[in-house]
């Protein structure tokens, strides 16, 4: 099977935030506020994936008020964090979409996604994921948490289906 394959049905997009949205990266401020920096290039796919009607949904057992702003005005309004069971979230908004998993990819970087990875049809993750979910993920992405890999299995889902525009 040629792995684009895996793509071309994909109607959801599942994301994590620490480690795959972001770099992974906490730079902790003396007053105790934590900042995560996240990659543009990731928004406008994200932006763009909501506009052409896929589900983009965000479960994160991280707390970060300033990611889930971020992400809500990209215009995904399915941002959840301090999630303890992602795989029951999973299912919930799945079911609140009527949203086959089968269609849906979820990418994680590290051992709280390892039961979610495993209900998705396509699983994937970012190149410097943990050994654990590199082994469950059935596609690799050659980027990093924070630096394109969402852009990366966004795209490749959107040019498939023809719902990736070049302006004229």
């Amino acid at each position: 099977m040629n792995l684009l394959e895996l793509f071309a049905p994909i109607r959801a997009f599942v994301f994590d935030i620490d480690g795959v949205l972001t770099d992974g990266t906490l730079l902790v401020l003396e007053d105790g506020h934590q900042l995560r920096r996240m990659n543009i290039k990731d928004g406008y796919a994200l932006q763009l994936a909501v506009k052409k009607g896929y589900q983009v949904w965000v479960i994160s057992g991280g707390t970060s008020e300033a990611a889930q702003i971020r992400l809500n005005k990209l215009g995904i309004t399915e941002v959840h964090i301090g999630v303890k069971d992602k795989k029951a979230k999973l299912h919930e908004l799945a079911a609140k979409y009527n949203i086959e998993l089968k269609n849906a990819l979820y990418m994680g970087d590290d051992i709280p996604d390892y039961a979610v990875m495993q209900c998705c049809g396509l699983p994937s993750c970012p190149n410097d994921a943990v050994s654990e979910i590199r082994e469950k993920a059935l596609y690799i992405s050659p980027f990093n948490g924070g630096f394109g890999c969402v852009r990366d299995v966004l795209e490749k889902v959107l040019k498939l289906n023809g719902d990736w525009d070049l302006p004229v």
